[in-house]
């Protein structure tokens, strides 16, 4: 999603108390940034504007929530998202944090140490050339990256509205040796998410008529 330059949203991003500027400086180190250092980790890759990652974490304050872009402007986008829906539920933001990092090298900022449960990967760019292919957030060389901070048995949850990426994408974590242990090509009619909320993209294709696929994939 290409978004226009807002000029507010580095001052906003850097005086949040959720925002974390360095990621690199915190590898092996995220569950001392939460209230609740006991908690679970989640992570979001690609938070757009971040209507996920706000009801998501709101409805799961047993889980804590890393929600990570590369652009500036969506990241402000997300944090205003975030805390208009904490103020409305009048909750304090202490379950999530927003960071801004290259996903593609996303090994430099998570390690095994971090334990991470979960990863959501809502509407990635879907790459379609071949020569971009490697870019996918679900391509085998970002899969055995995220193996290698993921704890046993965690699982990735997986959606999009592209066929092709899909169809990919279920080679992808067969070859990596994720277990798929669910899949729809239409998440609507059959709801294999136990909590799937609705994204801005997802909206816009559902009103299209274009189906959701999606799947969850498991580290064995």
């Amino acid at each position: 999603m290409r978004i226009r330059f807002k000029k507010w949203a580095r001052p906003e991003l850097e005086a949040s108390k959720f925002y974390i500027d360095k990621p690199e400086d915190i590898k092996g180190k995220w569950k001392e940034q939460f209230k609740n250092k006991e908690n679970p980790i989640y992570i979001e890759l690609g938070c757009g504007k971040g209507k996920f990652i706000s009801q998501i974490a709101l409805q799961n304050p047993q889980i804590n929530f890393i929600a990570i872009d590369l652009v500036d402007a969506m990241l402000g986008l997300a944090k205003r998202e975030i805390e208009q829906t904490y103020n409305q539920a009048k909750k304090e933001i202490d379950n999530v944090i927003i960071t801004r990092f290259d996903i593609q090298r996303i090994d430099l900022i998570l390690s095994k140490e971090d334990n991470i449960k979960r990863i959501y990967i809502n509407f990635c760019n879907p790459w379609p050339k071949g020569k971009h292919r490697k870019k996918r957030l679900t391509h085998p060389r970002q899969l055995e990256k995220y193996k290698e901070f993921l704890a046993e048995g965690a699982k990735i949850y997986f959606k999009t509205d592209d066929d092709d990426l899909f169809k990919s994408s279920l080679g992808y974590f067969e070859e990596t040796g994720f277990k798929i242990i669910a899949k729809t090509y239409d998440l609507y009619a059959e709801p294999i998410w136990e909590q799937n909320i609705e994204t801005e993209h997802e909206k816009m294709f559902s009103q299209q008529g274009i189906k959701i696929k999606a799947l969850i994939a498991k580290k064995i």
